[in-house]
């Protein structure tokens, strides 16, 4: 590539403009990285949290459920559980930006579950088994969101990571290489020039 520039100083203010705008890319992606891999922290953090919460309930739904299927038998566990209506929970999908990245965020109403079965032929494990599930629901949600979040800011990194690499080790070292080869070549024309000029004006003398 520097044996099809001319070493000219249109060239090099060319070159050096390259390499400045080069750097600073490399600086401002090299900070979207940073600031994209702290939030990847902080959503993978928060996913292991909900994650540990999740398996507490679940543990504590399912004790619940054994409970009501020795106490009430598991024919009539089924039986009630058959007669709970499906329900599900409206919820909108908004997004908002991290350093150019949409990110989920699901807005939902969380709400008391009130039993529709009779409390004659139940008992308060299966309503502590039902309202355990429930909250197992909203995590769900709250896991979906974060785990879509981390997604999403992972592949962006990997985006980000390929840029700033191709800056550091190919186009930097291109420009700084081209502008160290003009300057130099132009500094030699220099001392060339300066010698012919020393030599022509002692012929004049």
């Amino acid at each position: 590539m520097q044996e099809n520039i001319a070493s000219t100083k249109a060239n090099l203010i060319a070159a050096q403009t390259a390499l400045e705008f080069s750097k600073k890319g490399f600086e401002l992606l090299d900070k979207k990285r940073n600031v994209l891999i702290k939030n990847l922290i902080s959503f993978t953090e928060r996913a292991k949290e909900i994650q540990q919460k999740m398996r507490i309930i679940f543990k504590e739904a399912y004790e619940a459920l054994i409970v009501a299927n020795i106490t009430l038998g598991i024919n009539e566990v089924y039986e009630v559980a058959r007669s709970i209506p499906l329900t599900t929970t409206k919820f909108d999908i908004l997004t908002y930006s991290i350093m150019g990245v949409e990110i989920p965020k699901i807005k939902y109403e969380q709400h008391e579950i009130v039993p529709c079965y009779s409390f004659y032929h139940t008992n308060t494990a299966l309503d502590m088994a039902l309202q355990k599930f429930q909250q197992v629901k909203y995590l769900l949600y709250d896991l979906a969101e974060i785990e879509d979040s981390i997604y999403r800011l992972t592949i962006e990194i990997k985006r980000t990571q390929k840029r700033t690499n191709a800056l550091k080790n190919v186009q930097i070292p291109k420009y700084e290489a081209l502008v160290k080869f003009i300057s130099e070549d132009l500094e030699e024309k220099e001392r060339e020039d300066f010698f012919r000029l020393k030599v022509l004006k002692k012929k004049k003398f």
